[in-house]
């Protein structure tokens, strides 16, 4: 793999060391950001291939985070896989609509399927 680059953008630090963990084990290079301004900033200075974003997040949340993205010229066309606890169809369906790719609820999900998830959207073949 050619070091493909993950931003993880999550509140919860232990999600968060978890998430970063097993990626830079599968050989992604991994940023990370506790809120979504940092979030923003990192991935407008990185151009991270995928984005990890959780919905709820101090500061700035996700969904606003994804829109300021969606106004960079880089940012149209950036990978975004919403983590949330929102489960939701109007909450879905406002991330589908702002431009993220899929979306994950976090109760329904083990660190595999994230992994799994960011491969198939990567077209990284296990």
């Amino acid at each position: 793999m050619e070091n493909k680059k993950i931003l993880i953008a999550e509140d919860d630090k232990v999600l968060l060391n978890l998430m970063r963990d097993e990626l830079t084990a599968q050989g992604f290079e991994v940023l990370g950001a506790s809120n979504g301004e940092e979030g923003l900033n990192l991935a407008l200075k990185f151009h991270p291939d995928l984005i990890l974003v959780d919905i709820m997040m101090p500061i700035m949340n996700g969904m606003e985070m994804t829109a300021k993205l969606r106004e960079d010229e880089w940012g149209k066309t950036v990978e975004i896989i919403v983590l949330t606890n929102l489960n939701t169809e109007n909450a879905v369906a406002e991330f589908l609509e702002k431009g993220a790719y899929d979306y994950l609820v976090k109760s329904d999900w083990s660190i595999d399927d994230v992994v799994k998830r960011v491969k198939e959207k990567l077209n990284i073949k296990d």
